[in-house]
């Protein structure tokens, strides 16, 4: 028989159509198995079921049988199913009359059942329908006396097991003999630490203030919370004492975690104790957490309850008394042991306790107690019988006993395993599997005894009882709120799935596919990721507001869920999409859910006013309430499938039960030490749970509820809970229904009771095959709610409709939708939302989403599209505005900005050309415009209150509207007569309006409802749905819209930008602020005149050539804090700076184009000045207090000034040459050249906070704004005739100059407001209501004049810069000139440095020894720089890649890729100069490589012993390599070049060595150490070590130059020097620096000496790698195309030829000291030329010896490539690597400067620069290098 055949009899099925359980009509049909055409034993046409109709009669073919079967079909029994020993009838008969013991040829069933062959038996396939052929097939090889070879006996000599069980952390033997010396196989990879009691928890939990080691050693040894301070930008939170910022207190977000950083919130209508809802209401902070919901959003009970309890001080074995446990952190008395209650974290008190039962009870073998009384009375009462088996009997006489007599004679006593029947004589067998629940899971009751079994997948264990399933072990999943745990069933191995989450709370995972889902209820969304913590993503974003249960359907690939707030179950694929409410009516908390899909089941518990435990199939049908009595508060759920069990806690209560599917059966399991129970889940014979109470990992018996013991305790928030193993998801062998081929669906297929069907998203129709759905939505009424746009499908007849559910729009970010409209053409949607000031559109099934309108909106409350021309119109009551523009927002145009009070809808007829709007202010009105916004007019405005939706029959040519006030819905022509009344009053607060065929419907704020009425009289009053918080619009989307040719869609009706309708014809418009030329159809390009603003996150420009005065946000690219900006006046290009993202970009006058000219050595930009005439861009940096001037394409970047104090406002004066900026710190304003010279005081009396500078050329002043003096000022640029020209401006901060008027703008008012220059006391705020308004630049600027540097740049080769005399050359900064007009190319001295998102350069040969960036394309954050001299070349890492790459000093602009394959985490790197190679070190492989500057030739050197290498450095001439280790003990080793000789420097007194350098002159090596905060120097061999710097914070890049020591330290981001020798002398010369970490010094006059590899790569073929003793010639791991050779193939001199005699030549047997020319030189030179002369004589000989030893040598490959010299660390090739990647543990540095980025202030501008995951054991290691973005971001 075949897989399929046991699983049915052949049946072949009609299909069954019923009715639509939900939505959209769909086909069920019924399901089954067909057998294999070939089997002789049953043809699938022996049994066939038809659907007979009512009272009609059962038809079969002749010689079949008729009978009903079990779904009441008819049922056709073919002959040779007719007594087959299985009944196919209902009532079994087909199997009646006969013969008792049926012929069967194949296996027989114990139900009768037989199956065609005998090969059945313990095959791991269930056959028999009873599972009779799989019972009792513990193991494949099972021998009774266990002989096999793959079993063994346990130490007892009892049981016996297999051999794969030994050492499996699974305990088998009751002796535990085969858990015993264990102890090497539990070890931790390198990713984990090792507890004290040798379990493992990931390695980024050790330190960071939370136990997760049951004896708390991971927290042992660490700096001390009191070390743990937060920045004074910064708040302590109160449980975990993490630090956030500051501007997150009292935002109405639990931050925290623990809401203290909501309390003593200063509110004005907050007390201190009260606690502030996110919509800014108080309640009383006891109200928080008790389980009522006091806020409107219900935040005042998330993330509830906040468990605190602490496990108090750990202490150690030695300090518990004698006779007590120890069982971390806690001492247990003897008193406490064995007295049922866990006292020990992990239950050690309650283990291996014997049962000892009262006096008066007796003790059963299987661990019962029953009363003596019930020993021997002939009533089976222990499960083994064992209170029957000893009784004294004696000779029955009269009483009848069938059995035998108890010794008195007044009692019949039975056998054991029997028990007296009712007549009390007659014996009959005990059902111990009824009466005791004996198996883990299947139980056969026998005569006088039972059997247990397990199901497929699980091994019998050998006490006969319970279950094993197959290898591996299983793991438990948890959700712990802000992170998803794992963690063996025996704690062992622990670590995270998923960190940095914001509320997790419920789970599930899908085993094949490696996926694991789970709620955020903070977030609202339901998540997804692989196992392994990748790929994470939001699947379901939408219209949830607390998401609950999740379950996976892993049959069909289905996900469900639960959602508390909207009280629905629904089901959606794997990936979110083809989402479906199954079950939304009568759900009142719903909390957890289970799904059974082999049953095609789900049942989930529900703790409402009437708690419940329910089921239903997966379709949502048959819904049932299974346990309904005694409930409080059921939890979490979960099903043992073999059994058919259900298992629920209840935090009520405080127990846990048990019941079948139907709410049999159900029994307590666990009602002690429950204090409040969570999530639970099953697996084999536990029960595991999670206690918010204890914040613990429980387990027990699930049958029996003993042995209750703690697996993991100190939780932050144990949530959900689930085991998983492939044995919980199990996959049937034969996929039917949805789980074939998506049950032929196009979309979702959901399975029910013997059937399933095909469902559509909303808005799609199911086609008439009943499989396929519609390819775009038909007729759907789509409202918005608050947060959620939401349809109803309209297709079919009303009464269809409104039996029916709404669906979510799947959009993102909707905050407050308030108007809806469509465009019906490409399906799309728009709506405008209140809170979030945009107009958003998207396809209705949420693809393509966009904002299409976004800025200077405030309240956007109605939205028209015109279908005509592809227009889009709005309201705005904010702003009291009537806008336009195209429907993907460009072309803006305001229409409408006059007598305008409160517009509320609006509604366009493209048809006739007209838009009409209601207006709800306080003279309520309905208007009516051409759609130009030309010809207004009033249409209604009488009778009048709160005008609200508005509709129109296009084809009746009828405006409807409602009047919230009124209450009414009326009517009128379309102009305005003919006005009726459709429904009067009786309605509460109507606020959207639609219409649909004969219908009318509309939305009530009140009700919380959507009605429906006849639209022409107003009867049949319905509710279509209802229980709708927060209803706004309403809108119908159907297909119904006319259209017709307009003007408009030939060539734009001759527009250059916008062509609008209006009745007879159409008109050209332009956008706001761009006036239309005198041809009535083009557009200028830009305004004459404007004004350029600063607004933080936009720029605005405001016209000032219309009679408006309104303002555009231009459309740039995303800015965070923008500050400054100006515009150049020639090109009309706007330079801008985002301190957010330390840049100075550059785009077009319009926004586009946009380019980062300045990108790196750039922090807090205050002030920008355009030298328009002199091509020059000035700007002042308040962070850097500097001024510093280049090119307008960013390039030539000179420092002018570096000793300023906080400057701010910069302005240029090009006729005079001057340069003013004004500085706080003076504070003052300052002047000088424009070159840099001359500088002096210019304004420092009666001047506080002076902010923007800007010059009247005309008038030749300066003014300035003061925001402390509360003034603007001005003052000749010549210094005198000083005015005050503004009082009395409340915070003063930018200003411009524009004809007669001065422009400025204020904080405090948060306004742009201007006056005369000459001073005035009426100023004019010409815009208000922007609250970060910054900069302010009017346009055009100053003139252009003539340009003094001419066409060929005052001949000079970089910088020209003006000055009053005329010119200047000038050199960018570190440069030196060298003859007034040219620069050099690069400093003769300097250290490169690498920070984030830059390498930069500082110059030593000039003052003031700054930073210089170099303009290195594609770097995201460089870790690790060395230069190659003879090339000019740099190397470097960067943690967003895993390689090395290289760059020309000579072309910056094309960085590649130098060695990428086979990386990991590349943490060091050292050029041999000498030799040309590049050595690196691997701390993921945990490898040293080395490789030719070319990137070939390359081989692993050293491959041992290393455990997280990090600098590494060379000495070419002597030699030698040396790194630093910072493992599990940091040390510093040196090798030889070749990775041999290798020897431990220093393993003692060393924390965290993170820099790594060389002094080749004093030949000593220097190092820092960023946990002892030091530099230290020792000689090469580790003698004479000097403590050199103390008390350095955070040390990590170190190199040394001249009489210098330069080092990086990476928490102050500064590069500090002092003297090399004493240590004295320091200084810090750069600072700011972000993200700072290695730095190298380069010389023209370094990397000089010489050894033999210098001289033709020292005669080798491939790699030379010197050694004192000789060279040593190496292969790469993997050969190239060339023959290689362990020796040199050429002899060269070991001491250098004439040519050489620059370098000095150190050998180790030479004498240390100095370096000098070589010693004995000439005498060396005339023993060589004798040598030479013999040499002539012996030539011939010497020839012949040298080919014979190199073929004696050249020994091929099977490459090609010859054999290499080996020896211990070369004969490690790639794949002989540790490869496994280890979690690094420096502290994470990658933020990218995201300023607003809640995650990095929170995780990572953590003061304490603890990392996350050390390996030392004593402290936390330090950072190293970052590891790549996709691990830290």
């Amino acid at each position: 028989m075949t897989g399929s055949d046991h699983v049915l009899p052949a049946v072949a099925l009609l299909c069954l159509v019923l009715p639509s359980t939900l939505g959209s009509p769909a086909e069920e049909w019924s399901y089954s198995v067909e057998a294999g055409a070939d089997t002789p034993w049953m043809k699938k046409e022996d049994v066939k079921r038809i659907q007979p109709p009512e009272d009609a009669e059962c038809t079969c073919a002749e010689g079949a049988m008729q009978c009903k079967d079990g779904d009441g079909m008819c049922a056709c029994v073919g002959a040779e199913l007719v007594c087959n020993g299985y009944e196919d009838c209902l009532n079994g008969e087909d199997e009646l009359h006969c013969q008792d013991i049926h012929s069967c040829p194949g296996y027989k069933c114990e139900s009768g059942q037989c199956l065609p062959t005998k090969d059945v038996e313990c095959d791991n396939i269930k056959d028999c329908e009873d599972f009779t052929d799989e019972k009792g097939c513990g193991f494949p090889h099972f021998k009774s006396d266990c002989s096999a070879p793959d079993q063994i006996y346990c130490a007892d000599g009892n049981f016996c097991i297999s051999v794969s069980w030994l050492c499996d952390r699974d305990i088998d033997c009751h002796d535990r003999s085969d858990e015993a010396n264990c102890s090497s196989v539990h070890t931790c990879d390198p990713s984990h630490h090792r507890c004290g009691d040798g379990h493992c928890i990931f390695i980024t939990w050790v330190c960071d203030s939370e136990p997760d080691c049951a004896d708390g050693s991971d927290e042992l040894h660490c700096a001390k919370a009191t070390d743990h301070t937060c920045r004074p930008d910064q708040i302590t939170c109160a449980v975990d004492g993490r630090c956030v910022m500051e501007h997150y207190a009292c935002d109405g977000e639990n931050d925290c975690g623990d809401w203290s950083d909501e309390r003593n919130c200063n509110s004005t209508s907050c007390n201190p104790n009260d606690f502030r809802c996110r919509g800014g209401a108080c309640i009383d902070f006891h109200w928080v957490c008790d389980g009522s919901e006091d806020c409107d959003g219900g935040e005042d009970e998330d993330n509830c309850p906040d468990p605190t309890d602490e496990l108090g001080p750990f202490i150690t074995s030695q300090e518990c008394p004698e006779g007590h446990i120890y069982c971390p952190p806690r001492c247990v008395s003897p008193d406490w042991q064995c007295d049922g209650h866990n006292d020990c974290p992990n239950g050690e008190d309650e283990a291996h306790c014997e049962i000892t039962c009262a006096t008066e009870e007796f003790t059963c073998s299987s661990a019962m107690c029953i009363p003596w009384s019930y020993v021997c009375d002939g009533r089976h009462q222990c499960l083994h019988g064992d209170d029957e088996s000893k009784c004294q009997t004696t000779e029955c006489v009269d009483q009848g006993c069938s059995d035998a007599c108890s010794y008195n004679g007044e009692t019949c006593l039975c056998d054991p395993g029997f028990t007296l029947a009712e007549d009390n004589v007659t014996c009959v067998d005990v059902d111990e599997c009824k009466m005791f629940l004996p198996c883990s899971q299947g139980c056969d009751n026998h005569p006088g005894t039972f059997r247990c079994y397990c199901a497929l997948g699980y091994y019998l264990r050998p006490d006969n009882y319970s279950c094993k399933a197959h290898d591996p072990l299983p793991t438990i999943v948890f959700a712990n709120r802000l992170d998803i745990r794992q963690i063996s069933v025996d704690g062992h191995e622990y670590s995270a799935i998923m960190e940095d989450q914001q509320n997790a709370i419920s789970l599930d995972f899908h085993y094949y596919r490696d996926l694991i889902f789970w709620s955020d209820v903070s977030l609202d969304v339901i998540m997804r990721a692989f196992l392994n913590g990748t790929e994470v993503t939001g699947i379901v974003r939408w219209g949830l507001r607390r998401p609950s249960g999740v379950a996976v359907d892993w049959i069909n690939d289905h996900l469900y869920w639960m959602d508390d707030h909207t009280k629905r179950i629904e089901a959606a694929e794997l990936d979110g999409s083809n989402r479906r409410p199954v079950v939304w009516t009568g759900l009142q908390k719903p909390r957890a859910l289970v799904l059974f899909p082999q049953k095609n089941l789900m049942v989930w518990t529900d703790w409402g006013e009437n708690a419940t435990i329910e089921r239903s199939y997966l379709d949502g049908s048959d819904r049932r309430v299974i346990v309904k009595e005694g409930l409080q508060w059921p939890n979490g759920i979960t099903m043992d499938y073999p059994t058919e069990t259900i298992y629920w806690v209840d935090a009520w209560q405080h127990k846990i039960e048990s019941a079948f599917l139907d709410g049999s059966n159900r029994r307590t399991i666990l009602e002690r030490s429950l204090p409040h129970p969570f999530g639970i889940t099953v697996f084999e014979d536990n029960l595991y749970w999670t206690d918010w109470s204890t914040r613990s990992i429980h387990v027990a018996n699930k049958r029996t509820g003993r042995d209750h013991t703690t697996i993991h305790q100190s939780l932050a928030f144990p949530m959900d809970i689930r085991s998983m193993h492939a044995e919980r998801q199990q996959i049937p062998r034969e996929r039917i229904g949805c789980a074939r081929n998506n049950g032929g669906c196009s979309h979702l297929c959901l399975p029910g009771q013997h059937k399933y069907a095909c469902y559509c998203p909303h808005g799609l129709a199911l086609l008439a095959n009943k499989r396929t759905c519609s390819d775009r939505p038909e007729d759907v009424l789509v409202f918005a709610q608050r947060s959620n746009l939401r349809m109803i499908p309209l297709n079919g007849t009303l009464e269809d409709n409104l039996a029916r559910t709404d669906t979510v729009v799947p959009v993102d970010g909707v905050e407050s939708a308030v108007a809806l409209d469509f465009y019906t053409e490409d399906d799309i949607i728009f709506w405008t939302d209140i809170e979030a000031k945009t107009i958003s559109r998207a396809h209705l099934n949420g693809s393509s989403q966009t904002m299409v309108v976004r800025n200077v909106l405030e309240l956007p409350g109605g939205v028209a599209v015109d279908w005509y021309t592809e227009k889009l119109y709005w309201t705005d009551a904010g702003t009291r505005r009537i806008e336009v523009s195209r429907l993907d927002g460009s072309m803006r145009s305001l229409l409408i900005w006059q007598e305008l009070d409160k517009p509320r809808d609006i509604v366009v007829d493209p048809q006739d050309g007209f838009m009409f709007w209601s207006d709800w202010g306080k003279h309520a009105k309905i208007e009516r415009a051409n759609m130009d916004g030309t010809e207004r007019m009033t249409l209604i405005d009488s009778n009048l209150m709160w005008p609200n939706g508005l509709a129109i029959d296009y084809a009746r040519r009828v405006l409807y509207w409602l009047d919230a006030s009124l209450n009414n819905i009326e009517m009128a022509d379309m102009d305005g007569s003919n006005r009726k009344i459709l429904i009067r009053g009786n309605l509460s607060h109507p606020f959207g309006l639609t219409l649909w065929n004969d219908l009318v419907f509309w939305s009530d704020w009140d009700t919380k409802s959507i009605h429906v009425a006849n639209k022409h009289d107003g009867g049949n009053r319905r509710i279509v749905i209802d229980g709708l918080k927060g209803l706004m619009d309403v809108r119908v989307f159907q297909r119904k819209q006319t259209k017709r040719e307009t003007a408009c869609n030939i060539n734009n009706g001759g527009c250059s930008h916008l062509c609008l309708l209006r009745p007879n014809g159409v008109s050209c418009a332009c956008p706001t602020g761009i006036l239309l030329k005198s041809d009535k159809l083009t557009c200028r390009r830009r305004p004459l005149q404007s004004l350029l603003i600063a607004d933080r996150e936009n720029v605005r420009q405001m016209s000032l050539d219309m009679p408006y005065m309104v303002d555009v946000v231009l459309p740039m690219p995303y800015h965070q804090i923008v500050v400054a900006l100006d515009a150049d006046s020639i090109t009309g290009d706007i330079y801008l700076a985002d301190n957010a993202e330390h840049v100075i970009r550059r785009c077009a006058f319009d926004g586009s184009n946009s380019r980062t000219i300045i990108s790196a050595a750039i922090n807090t930009v205050e002030g920008i000045a355009l030298d328009t005439t002199g091509r020059k861009m000035y700007w002042t940096d308040l962070k850097r207090q500097s001024v510093e001037v280049s090119e307008l394409d960013g390039s030539n970047r000179r420092v002018l000034f570096t000793d300023l104090h906080k400057p701010r406002g910069i302005v240029t004066h090009y006729p005079s040459g001057k340069l003013f900026w004004a500085d706080w710190g003076l504070p003052g304003i300052e002047v000088s050249d424009m070159d840099g010279n001359g500088r002096k005081l210019f304004v420092t009396s009666d001047i506080a906070w002076p902010n923007g500078l800007a010059v009247d050329w005309t008038k030749r002043e300066l003014f300035w704004t003061d925001a402390k003096t509360n003034s603007i000022q001005a003052i000749g640029i010549d210094g005198r005739n000083r005015r005050t020209v503004i009082r009395d401006a409340p915070h003063p901060y930018g200003v411009t100059l524009l004809g007669s008027y001065i422009y400025w703008t204020d904080w405090e008012t948060k306004s742009v407001n201007r006056t005369r220059k000459t001073g005035t006391n009426y100023n004019t705020t010409i815009r208000g209501g922007l609250p970060a308004v910054m900069d302010i630049k009017a346009s055009p600027g100053p003139p252009v004049v003539k340009n003094e540097c001419g066409s060929d740049n005052g001949k000079c080769s970089h910088l020209c810069l003006r000055n009053p005399e005329g010119i200047s050359c000038a050199c960018p900064t570190g440069l030196i000139v060298k003859d007034n007009r040219h620069c050099v190319d690069q400093p003769m001295n300097y250290v490169i440095f690498a920070g984030l998102r830059t390498i930069g350069r500082i110059s030593l040969d000039t003052e003031p020894l700054w930073d210089v960036p170099l303009d290195v394309p594609h770097i995201h954050h460089p870790a690790i720089v060395d230069y190659y001299r003879k090339e000019d070349l740099l190397f470097f890492t960067d943690l967003k890649f895993d390689s090395i790459r290289v760059v020309s000093l000579k072309n910056l602009s094309h960085p590649w890729t130098l060695l990428s394959d086979g990386l990991n985490t590349p943490d060091g790197l050292a050029v041999d100069w000498i030799a040309g190679n590049l050595y690196w070190n691997d701390a993921g492989r945990k490898v040293i490589e080395v490789a030719k500057v070319d990137g070939s030739c390359r081989k692993i050197i050293v491959s041992t012993d290393l455990v997280e290498p990090r600098a590494i450095a060379v000495f070419p001439e002597e030699g030698f390599l040396f790194w630093t280790d910072w493992g599990n003990k940091s040390k510093i080793e040196r090798s030889f070049l070749d990775g041999t000789g290798r020897k431990i420097l220093f393993d003692h007194e060393i924390g965290w060595p993170n820099g790594l350098t060389i002094d080749y002159d004093m030949k000593r090596i220097y190092w820092n150490d960023a946990l002892k905060d030091t530099i230290k120097s020792s000689d090469l061999d580790g003698e004479n070590e000097v403590l050199l710097v103390p008390k350095v914070v955070h040390p990590f890049g170190l190199t040394l130059l001249g009489d210098y020591i330069y080092w990086t330290d990476w928490e102050q981001m500064t590069i500090e020097r002092a003297n090399k020798l004493s240590g004295s002398n320091r200084q810090v010369i750069r600072s700011h620096i972000e993200g700072i970490m290695e730095v190298k010094a380069v010389s023209s006059a370094g990397q000089t000496g010489w050894n033999v590899c210098a001289d033709r790569n020292g005669g080798c073929t491939h790699l030379c790698l010197y050694h004192p003793q000789g060279v040593r010639c190496a292969c790469p791991d993997r050969p190239d195309s060339r023959r290689c050779s362990d020796r040199p193939v050429i002899k060269v001199s070991p001491t250098g030829s004439p040519h050489h005699a620059m370098f000095s030549t150190t050998m180790a047997s030479a004498k240390k000291g100095p370096r000098g020319d070589p010693p004995g030189l000439i005498p060396l030179l005339v023993a060589l030329v004798v040598v030479a002369i013999l040499a002539v004589a012996s030539m011939v000989a010497v020839v012949v010896w040298w080919k014979y030893k190199e073929k004696t040598k050249m020994v091929e490959g099977p490459n090609g490539g010859a054999l290499t010299y080996t020896n211990p660390t070369y004969s490690a090739s790639n794949s002989d690597v540790n490869t496994d990647r280890k979690p690094f543990t420096w502290r994470r540095l990658h933020h990218d400067a995201n300023h607003q980025g809640r995650m990095f202030d929170e995780k990572g501008e953590v003061a304490a620069l603890i990392s996350e995951g050390s390996s030392v054991e004593h402290e936390s290691p330090p950072p190293t290098p970052p590891t790549r973005t996709d691990s830290v971001t």
